[in-house]
Formats: structure tokens, C-alpha cells, sequence
């Protein structure tokens, strides 16, 4: 066991508090994967997880776990780096790991997860260790680099599919769950510095000395305590229900318009029309298709009498979008 300088050495004793933290972050993570599944079934207008406020949302529940998985290293190693315990909980991590790529390559092969929040986890982990030796200040100056990264560096052949685990490169992978190790390992090292500094203070705080009591307390720091088990088994009991719930009350009747209000737009406009009629003649065709049971966001094959008939619903919008236009 390597010893870490007595100033610097937090209490080793579990914080029930810290694992309520964890709970948090996991309840976060549920709705925003239940949000996810519900778009991804169809059972909303768009999948508003995917949508920029849903992306910035992921990014801070991600960026919470990754600064609690700091945190909890030094927690773990606080009096020194407690090899066995490290070794077990590393070989749980990447095991959790391999198992989502496994499962989202056979359910989702064109978006599966090769680096996701499991996958960074299990590297920062063993990455993370010699900063819990070196002089705060040095890792929190490391932090700043490898949270500034991406900002900086910016190469051609970062691009290559074997280092986007970088996350370095001047392209975004086709990804369910992408969390590259630059900016994200920074967050591990700004939880090593807060668990540094604040840890001893937190264990003799009255907020350290809290010990859950009621039911959603005592679920609560259940849950934290065995967080990789919860994020393995949420996802697919989630996932599973949205998708019985969507067999059972069909699509959302305007799933996927908004999409094809932009494809239309996008053509229409790379077909010489201007902006304002082709948005305006997006939405009406969008309505029209909707009203006469022609709108298609599932695959299914139009008629020869179908598609006509949209073709034309289409070209009447536009034309009198164009009129309204031109008065």
C-alpha cells in the first residue's frame, strides 16, 4: 500500500452522503434515458433527448458521475492505494463496460457504444491513480489541460476510428453513449482535487455524519452503493417498457414531423426556392399529410395512389406559399 501525505488524507470510512450523491445522479440519468426510450419508440413528437437542451442535460449528469468517480477514488485510496479492492472494482467496470458495447451492437450496430461513461470510467480509473500522489495543485493544473483539450488540439488523423476514444479528432462518431477521455477525464481529476480538499472536512461535518433513516434515504444510498448494477439493469427495463407501451398505444401521430419539416426545408431550398415560402410550405405539407393519414415516419410503403396524392398535397402548399409570397 503506497501511503499518501497525512495532510492530504481523507477518512476511509464509507460517507452514506456520497452515496446519496450517486443515487442522485442515477435518478437524473433514469429520466433522461426514459426520455431517450420514449423518442426512440415513437411515443413523443420528436426525441426531445436529442434535442440541444437534452444533449447539455446529458453532458451535466455525465459530468456529475465523473467528478463522483474522483471523489470515490480518493475515498477508496485515501490512506494509501488499496490495491485488491481497486483491482475488483476496475474489473467490474470494464466488465460492465464490454457488456454495453456487446448488447448495443447487437441491438443498435450503426450507433453502438465502443466508448461510453462505463468505458471512460474504467480508463480514468487507472489513469487517475498517480494523482492521488502528486500535490493538488498539480492535478488540478492537469485538469485544466485536459478539459481544454478539445479546444486546442485539433488534427486530421486524430480522426482515425482507433483514437476517437480521445475524442481529439475534428469529427463526432456515430454513437449512442460517446464519452471521450478529453474533456471527460478532466472531471475525474477535478473530483481527486475536491476529495482532496474537502473530504476530511466533509467526514467530520454534520452533513458527514449523516446516516439515512426513512425509506427513500436507506433506497437512496441502496442505490448509490451499487450504481453499476442500477445502470446495467435500468436501461433495458426502461427501454422495455417504452417499447410495450408503444405496442399498445401506437406511435405519437406527429412523431417525426418535425424532421420533416427540416428535410423539406433543406430540399426545398437546394432546389432554388427561397426560405420563407419553403418553410411555410413545409408546415402545410406537413399538416396536409397528417390530416389524410399520408404522413410516413415508420417506414411503411406508400401506394402508387399514395404517394400521388402527397406529391400533390406537396406542390400545392408550395405553390400557394409561393403566392402568399409573391403579394
Amino acid at each position: 500500500m503506497v501511503a499518501l501525505p497525512p495532510s492530504d488524507a481523507p477518512a476511509t470510512r464509507r460517507l452514506p452522503i456520497i452515496d446519496a450523491a450517486r443515487a442522485v445522479a442515477l435518478l437524473a440519468m433514469a429520466c433522461f434515458h426514459a426520455l431517450w426510450d420514449l423518442g426512440n419508440v415513437r411515443l413523443t413528437a420528436e426525441n426531445y433527448a436529442a434535442t440541444p437542451t437534452g444533449r447539455h442535460a446529458a453532458e451535466w449528469i455525465a459530468g456529475s458521475f465523473l467528478i463522483l468517480v474522483g471523489v470515490g477514488l480518493v475515498l477508496m485510496n485515501g490512506r494509501g492505494l488499496r490495491l485488491r479492492p481497486t483491482l475488483l472494482r476496475l474489473r467490474r467496470i470494464a466488465a460492465g463496460a464490454l457488456a454495453v458495447t456487446v448488447a448495443t451492437r447487437l441491438v443498435f450496430p450503426d450507433a453502438y457504444v465502443f466508448f461510453g461513461i462505463l468505458h471512460c470510467i474504467a480508463v480514468s480509473s487507472v489513469l487517475g491513480l498517480p494523482f492521488l500522489f502528486l500535490p493538488w495543485p498539480v492535478t488540478l493544473a492537469a485538469a485544466a489541460a485536459v478539459l481544454a483539450a478539445p479546444l486546442v488540439v485539433h488534427a486530421d488523423w486524430l480522426d482515425s476510428p482507433a483514437l476517437w476514444f480521445l475524442g481529439l479528432g475534428r469529427l463526432t462518431p456515430h454513437t449512442n453513449d460517446y464519452v471521450p477521455l478529453f474533456p471527460w477525464f478532466g472531471l475525474v481529476l477535478v473530483g481527486i482535487v475536491l476529495g482532496r480538499l474537502g473530504l476530511p472536512s466533509l467526514a467530520r461535518s454534520r452533513l458527514g455524519a449523516w446516516a439515512p433513516r426513512g425509506v427513500i434515504g436507506r433506497g437512496a444510498t441502496f442505490a448509490g452503493r451499487h450504481s453499476l448494477a442500477v445502470y446495467l439493469i435500468h436501461q433495458p427495463v426502461l427501454f422495455g417498457l417504452a417499447f410495450v407501451l408503444a405496442q399498445v398505444v401506437g406511435p405519437n401521430p406527429k412523431a417525426g414531423l418535425k424532421a420533416f419539416r427540416a428535410d423539406y426545408l433543406a430540399m426545398c431550398t437546394r432546389g432554388g426556392g427561397e426560405v420563407a415560402p419553403c418553410r411555410v410550405a413545409a408546415r402545410c405539407t406537413g399538416e396536409a399529410l397528417l390530416r389524410e393519414d399520408l404522413f410516413r415516419d415508420d417506414g411503411r410503403p406508400y401506394t402508387v395512389e399514395q404517394r400521388a396524392r402527397a406529391q400533390a398535397l406537396s406542390r400545392g402548399c408550395y405553390a400557394a406559399a409561393e403566392g402568399d409570397g409573391a403579394r
